[in-house]
């Protein structure tokens, strides 16, 4: 359940004084007129114009920064699993596949939804946090209702929780999408309700802090699975949004499996959270916006972590 408008409001402030903090250019508050000139479908209170905010093709993304990473005689491996690491006298780490071995320098572990088994793995050290699976789930607004949204459409955050809300999309290929919820995934790469592992599923399920969230967090988490199982329940989420959507207006579209971390008291660990041990570096929780931050991040961890 989102906070009362009033204070949905006194949280909209304060984002924007945060972002005028982090150097954002050009946010302003929309009046009525320039907001219905924009948006004329959406439903506010108030809202803030954020002109720098963007969205982008993040597998284009990664097929450029794949090929800098082979014109600088780099390797990118895929399907090798490691079989071995081991830390030598001088320093070096040797990490051994099926088929061959490497030596670093530096060991950084950035593995998403499996960041914390890997953590585990190659430090032997217990997992300091526990990655929880949450799916969220998109709709896809047929071609004769696009019109209703013309750019990126947001809620005010809810500062208890990591999850964005309900938003809709306008993606670079121009159509458009809203969501996404947030259920609990039964695999961590379950990206259907129909994907399942027992693993993952006995690794979330029987975690003390996955029993302390709901149970201090209920009614959100009862809510956000009535969002999954009834459209009826999603669209009226998009509702408060812009009122004039309806179930007809969508088609089924894509689904994400969020990596979030969760401590053993239950709460989900919000910010970024990286841990050294020798000349290995594990990204544990890279939460959204992650990717977007991907190559801010990789600043942060050189200068802070490698030097």
């Amino acid at each position: 359940m989102a906070p009362p408008l009033a204070i949905q409001v006194g949280l909209l402030d304060d984002l924007a004084k945060r972002g005028q903090k982090n150097g954002l250019t050009g946010l302003k508050f929309l009046n009525k007129e320039e907001l219905k000139s924009r948006e004329p479908h959406v439903y506010a209170k108030k809202a803030l114009l954020v002109p720098e905010e963007g969205i982008v093709n993040y597998k284009q993304v990664m097929h450029v920064m794949a090929g800098y990473i082979l014109q600088a005689n780099g390797r990118i491996s895929t399907g090798e699993e490691i079989k071995k690491v081991e830390n030598t006298n001088t320093n070096e780490i040797i990490i051994q596949t099926a088929g061959d071995s490497f030596s670093f320098d530096s060991l950084v572990n950035c593995t998403g939804l499996f960041s914390d088994r890997t953590f585990q793995n190659l430090t032997r050290k217990n997992r300091p946090l526990r990655i929880v699976p949450f799916r969220g789930e998109y709709m896809n607004i047929k071609n004769d209702y696009k019109h209703l949204v013309n750019h990126l459409i947001y809620p005010v955050p809810d500062p208890k929780y990591p999850f964005l809300g309900l938003h809709f999309t306008r993606l670079v290929n121009g159509s458009r999408e809203v969501g996404p919820n947030a259920v609990l995934a039964l695999k961590r790469e379950g990206y259907t309700n129909k994907d399942f592992n027992i693993n993952d599923f006995a690794d979330a399920v029987f975690y003390k802090g996955l029993h302390k969230f709901v149970f201090k967090n209920f009614n959100f988490t009862l809510g956000e699975l009535k969002s999954s199982i009834s459209t009826t329940a999603f669209v009226n989420k998009a509702k408060k949004l812009v009122p004039d959507v309806e179930a007809y207006m969508f088609d089924k579209g894509t689904a994400g499996v969020r990596a979030q971390a969760m401590n053993s008291d239950g709460k989900l660990i919000m910010d970024f959270q990286i841990e050294k041990i020798d000349n290995q570096i594990h990204l544990l929780n890279a939460p959204s916006p992650g990717a977007t931050a991907s190559l801010s991040i990789a600043n942060h961890i050189i200068d802070k972590y490698m030097n």
